[in-house]
């Protein structure tokens, strides 16, 4: 096992319709007014972007993100990653019969940041929950974002 890879899923239902959340969510510079371990967002160009993110363990993530899709008829936003992680993310988001939408956010990435790769055994639990906790204050912030809109 590496223990520095990591894959991860979430999954959100939301009411608000697909073509809003999708277009919510492909505005990253936008991420730090709803997501609050999103702490900054520095679009570099059309495509690319720095992002600064700090959830509860006290330690910052560095990275660049590179838009590689952005489908919004598949409802598709797909981004590769490179810093302190490196590998993509995907969120997918598809309209539910009932209406509202379901949102599904994948991330493959390799950690490059040295403390974490050091830390690769013991703090694996810790970096998993930590980026749980962010998930879902990413999920609870996005709503009220939608709402307020």
């Amino acid at each position: 096992m590496d223990w520095n890879h990591y894959r991860f899923r979430s999954l959100w239902t939301l009411t608000a319709p697909a073509p809003v959340v999708h277009q919510a969510l492909a505005r990253i510079e936008d991420y730090p007014l709803w997501w609050p371990q999103v702490r900054e967002v520095t679009r570099l160009d059309d495509t690319g972007a720095a992002v600064r993110i700090r959830s509860l363990l006290p330690y910052d993530l560095f990275l660049t993100m590179r838009e590689e899709r952005r489908d919004p008829e598949a409802g598709v936003l797909e981004a590769a990653i490179l810093g302190d992680l490196e590998g993509w993310a995907r969120w997918s988001v598809t309209a539910r019969p009932a209406g509202g939408c379901l949102v599904r956010y994948d991330q493959e990435v390799e950690v490059r940041k040295p403390l974490m790769r050091r830390l690769a055994v013991p703090g694996r639990p810790f970096f998993r929950a930590n980026h749980a906790l962010m998930m879902r204050a990413g999920r609870r912030g996005l709503v009220r974002h939608l709402e307020a809109v």
